[in-house]
């Protein structure tokens, strides 16, 4: 069988994000299980994988500055800055994250893709989002034109995978597409840093 090209895997790994479908994939930094970020049963699916409360947030990939401005009631000035000079893979939190309500008791939740799902944002209304280093993923959350949910590839409270080989059987099996290993190269087995930003310019280190 070929070996598909990064467009063919990048072409196949869409058609899953738009269908409501999880992908296990390589990021800038360490194995991620992602999603549409606006479409609340997929981010459910990532949830249920991990075995993980849905009252936690998740960090979200996006393709720029733009996108981040899209899905953010207002950036603080500071964002711009740190993006500007940073370095090494970074997630953000931004205080206020544009999304849609969580359903009534009994209710499904609808998807919008003009908001991110209810249970990617932390109760407090913020939102962690990072513009990765990876072109695959820039391309991936710029071609679906919204951000993508990443979040490690590991059942809640275990080790978080650096390498495919290191992903459990029971998560590979559980998702709706594999992308190829060879696209981790660049991935650095790290996760990435975590500050918290906030309107008049304060920064906190949530994860060095």
């Amino acid at each position: 069988m070929a070996k598909k090209t990064v467009d063919e895997i990048l072409a196949e790994a869409l058609a899953v994000l738009r269908s409501g479908g999880v992908l296990l994939y390589p990021t800038d930094t360490v194995w991620g299980l992602g999603c549409d970020a606006t479409c609340p049963q997929a981010v459910s699916k990532i949830y249920a994988i991990k075995q993980r409360s849905d009252s936690k947030a998740l960090v979200l990939l996006a393709s720029d500055m733009d996108m981040v401005c899209r899905y953010v009631k207002e950036v603080p000035f500071i964002a711009d800055q740190l993006v500007e000079v940073n370095d090494k893979p970074m997630t953000l939190i931004y205080p206020s994250a544009i999304c849609g309500k969580a359903p009534a008791p009994g209710e499904e939740a609808a998807g919008d893709r003009h908001f991110l799902a209810y249970n990617v944002v932390a109760e407090d209304g913020s939102v962690g989002i990072r513009i990765p280093m990876a072109e695959f993923c820039r391309n991936l959350a710029y071609k679906l034109g919204r951000p993508i949910v990443s979040t490690s590839a590991n059942v809640s409270g275990e080790p978080t995978p650096k390498r495919f080989k290191d992903i459990p059987e029971e998560i590979v099996s559980a998702v709706d597409y594999v992308v190829s290993p060879a696209l981790e190269a660049g991935a650095t087995g790290v996760s990435s840093q975590i500050i918290k930003i906030g309107m008049d310019g304060e920064v906190k280190i949530i994860r060095a």
